[in-house]
């Protein structure tokens, strides 16, 4: 028999698959997604804070990268008056000039942390000598203020060459000529008596204000 055939005999054979269709429960049309409106407000505002570093007055006369080292006691010495050398950290060892009144300044800050490991004024009596014969390496002694108070500290400073080292040594000497020449400029006395003139004009307000 063939198909025709079957399909007019059994007339239910094509309605079925019709009605099964029928059926089926249509799927509801999905939802759009909505965008988040929502905001989040921080429970605790933070001001913005400008950290000065105390240079912002001073420029850069060089920078030399290096390793930096302390001749003193250590923790487990304290005391005892035994000293050896300890190292304070590797850093940028630079020579400052304050744009005011000119004065100049060693300073070396600790890679990452950024902390004072030494900071003094080039005072022309400092001699840099001969780290232990090594040609790369200096030894000084100066009044050091990198812990907040004048204290007077041996500092050995090593480069990565005799090059780089002998490089600092000629500009460090160079730049305490020039702080030698600015403060013996300082010292000179008045001979035009342009402070015997301030002081009278001084004397002046002050004697019309009261």
């Amino acid at each position: 028999m063939s198909e025709e055939e079957t399909k007019k005999e059994d007339p239910k054979a094509e309605e079925e698959p019709a009605a099964a269709a029928a059926a089926e429960p249509e799927k509801p049309a999905e939802a759009p997604e909505e965008e988040s409106t929502a905001t989040f407000e921080p429970v605790v505002k933070l001001d913005e804070v400008e950290v000065k570093s105390g240079e912002e007055e001073e420029e850069t006369l060089c920078t030399y990268r290096s390793k930096l080292f302390i001749y003193g006691e250590t923790l487990l010495d304290k005391g005892t008056g035994k000293k050896t050398w300890k190292e304070r950290g590797i850093g940028e060892a630079r020579i400052l000039r304050h744009r005011e009144h000119q004065r100049l300044r060693f300073l070396m800050r600790q890679e990452k942390t950024m902390k004072v490991i030494a900071n003094h004024a080039l005072d022309p009596r400092i001699k840099l000598e001969p780290n232990a014969g090594s040609d790369r390496s200096w030894v000084w002694s100066c009044y050091d203020f990198a812990e907040g108070e004048l204290e007077e500290k041996v500092l050995a400073l090593r480069f990565a060459n005799s090059d780089l080292a002998n490089e600092f040594k000629e500009k460090y000497e160079e730049c305490q000529k020039e702080m030698e020449a600015l403060l013996a400029g300082e010292d000179k006395p008045d001979e035009g008596g342009e402070a015997d003139e301030a002081a009278e004009a001084l004397d002046k307000l002050t004697t019309s204000g009261e």
